[in-house]
Order: structure tokens, then C-alpha cells, then sequence
């Protein structure tokens, strides 16, 4: 970043954010972390894993920040009777016996797709396609989607009868795995008092699709110094068993490593929560602040860790003492 107006453009940031976080405060009570990370993957250009019991909110989550963030929001309930087709859209005969094409689900700025898990693998892989190329393609012809253009799939932790889970690869195409815990007792307390009296909240937009899009840009020209970038592939190293600076926890407690996306995302993510705190360049704290989320889909247990009860954010905070 060399210029003053991108500096201006990251200090205009900061003061946008601290104004989305008051304006989603409003309906969201409690679940700091959970926004915090959405609106790193939307200003990095990410897409979301959000992994909770029912209950917490998540459709209104998303809908309350795509209000802020003035998107167009859709969401999909993903069921296993859904087609490709309800997602992305068809080509169907109109009045004059034309074929036209009517757009899908996905063609909206904030997509929520609810309980990915719950449909055939070739849906799933219809949505996937479109995150990774931002782009459909019908019968031939290519369709753009909307910019900018985040998905936030939601899996349900509890109920795995009949249920898909997605590939390593396929999850590989998430920036972030959230997990959405329980309310703390006061901020339940004050869920229920403020669900219960007929109170609804106007949610202002403080940030445009053109402002989001600039963030974004701006961002991925912030300067990162060499060591945090030796530090970022470092910690991604250790993940990787049959690798020779491998991490004796991961040598004894995973069975598949993380891939050379994760460091990329741990570099953009660390830009961005960078960015978000009023800095212009990333340092190694920043890679720690999103690396459990980055890494948490990307590192496979093997029976070891199952049989010893070790999860994966156990693991990767022994990755990350070094």
C-alpha cells in the first residue's frame, strides 16, 4: 500500500465496521466472534462454514448483516429432493417459444445455504462450482453472479442421519469454519426479554456493495513482511504428517494435513483482521487470530485423537505455542 488514499480507504474501514458492529448489536445480542469473523470473509472475499445447534439465530444472523451491509440476501434450504437447477436456475420456453433463462438462488450478494449437508452431493457440488468461479453456466452459456458474492452454508453438528457431508475438497473452498456456541446466561436473559414484547429493529445500511468491493481491493494490496509469511506456511507445514518439520501432536493426532489454500487464506485473513484493527500491515498475531478458524475444516483427526477425546481446536492450539 503506497498511497495516502489507501490508507484514507482503511481508516474509513475501521470507523465502517465499528458502525456495523453497533448497528448488528442491535438485533444480535452476544456472538462477538461469530460476526467478527462473517465480516472478515466478506471484506477478504471468502465464504463461510457456520457449524451450530438450531436455535442460534444463524438465518437471522445473515439477514441482519446483509441489511447493514445493503446485499441482496437469499437464502436456500438445502433438503434432499433439491436440484442443481434450484440453485443455479434453467432455461425455460417463454410466450414467444424462445428459451430464457431464469436465474436461481444463487444469484444474490449474501447467499445462506441452510444445512448444506442435508442434499445429494450433486447439488452441493452445483453451489460449490459457483463459489469457486463466481460464475453458472446453462446449456451452454456462461452467467456472471453478483458482486460481491459470499456464501454462508450452516451444517448441523447434532443430526447426522441423512445427512452428505462435504468432501475435504469441497470444504477446502470455505474460508472460514465457525462454530456458533450457546448465549452466555445474561445474554440469553437478554434475548428473551428483548424477543418477547412484539420489539422489532430497523437495521440502517452503512456500507455499500461499491464501498465493500473497494475494501476488498484496497486490502489485498496491503504489504505483508516476510517473516509473517514464513510464519503463515510455518504453521501450515506443521499440519502435514509425512513432512519432515511436522509437529510431533500432528505426527501422533492427524491423519491428513491442510493444503497451500490454507496459508493463502491464513495471509488474507490476517490482512484483514489488519485492516479491521486500524493497521496497515499485517504481523504474525494476526495469522494466530484466524488461523483456528482457517485450519479447523482443513486438518483431519485420525482414531488417536477420536479415541483420546483431542479435538481439531486442541490441536491447532498446539500447533500455534511454537
Amino acid at each position: 500500500m503506497n498511497t495516502v488514499s489507501d490508507s484514507a480507504v482503511i481508516d474509513s474501514l475501521v470507523n465502517k465496521y465499528h458502525e456495523l458492529k453497533k448497528e448488528i448489536g442491535k438485533v444480535i445480542i452476544g456472538q462477538d466472534k461469530v460476526v467478527d469473523s462473517l465480516l472478515i470473509s466478506i471484506f477478504t472475499g471468502g465464504h463461510c462454514l457456520l457449524v451450530g445447534v438450531p436455535g442460534l439465530a444463524k438465518t437471522l444472523m445473515v439477514n441482519t448483516l446483509s441489511k447493514a451491509l445493503g446485499l441482496e440476501y437469499s437464502r436456500i434450504q438445502f433438503t434432499p429432493d433439491l436440484m442443481p437447477s434450484d440453485i443455479i436456475g434453467s432455461e425455460i420456453l417463454d410466450e414467444d417459444r424462445k428459451f430464457k433463462f431464469v436465474k436461481g438462488s444463487v444469484f444474490a450478494n449474501i447467499v445462506l445455504a441452510d444445512e448444506i449437508n442435508r442434499t445429494p452431493p450433486k447439488t452441493q457440488a452445483a453451489l460449490l462450482e459457483a463459489m469457486q468461479e463466481k460464475s453458472v453456466t446453462v446449456a451452454g452459456t456462461s452467467y456472471k453472479l453478483n458482486e460481491p458474492f459470499f456464501v454462508l452454508a450452516t451444517q448441523n453438528p447434532i443430526e447426522q442421519e441423512g445427512t452428505y457431508p462435504l468432501p475435504e475438497a469441497q470444504l477446502d473452498r470455505f474460508m472460514f469454519n465457525v462454530k456458533l456456541g450457546y448465549p452466555t446466561f445474561e445474554e440469553e436473559l437478554e434475548i428473551v426479554k428483548s424477543t418477547t414484547i412484539g420489539k422489532t429493529e430497523d437495521i440502517k445500511v452503512i456500507i455499500t456493495a461499491e464501498e465493500i468491493l473497494n475494501f476488498q481491493r484496497v486490502i489485498k494490496k496491503l504489504p505483508v513482511p516476510d517473516n509473517v509469511y514464513k510464519y503463515a506456511v510455518g504453521v501450515v507445514s506443521k499440519t502435514r504428517v509425512g513432512e519432515a518439520d511436522a509437529h510431533p501432536y500432528a505426527k501422533k493426532y492427524i491423519s491428513w494435513g491442510a493444503g497451500p489454500r490454507a496459508s493463502q487464506y491464513l495471509i488474507m485473513g490476517a490482512k484483514t483482521h489488519a485492516a479491521l484493527a486500524g493497521k496497515y500491515s499485517p504481523d504474525i498475531e494476526d495469522v494466530k487470530a484466524v488461523a483456528t478458524e482457517v485450519l479447523r475444516h482443513r486438518v483431519v483427526r485420525n482414531y488417536y485423537a477420536e479415541a483420546e477425546g483431542i479435538s481439531t481446536d486442541t490441536i491447532i492450539a498446539e500447533l500455534l505455542k511454537d
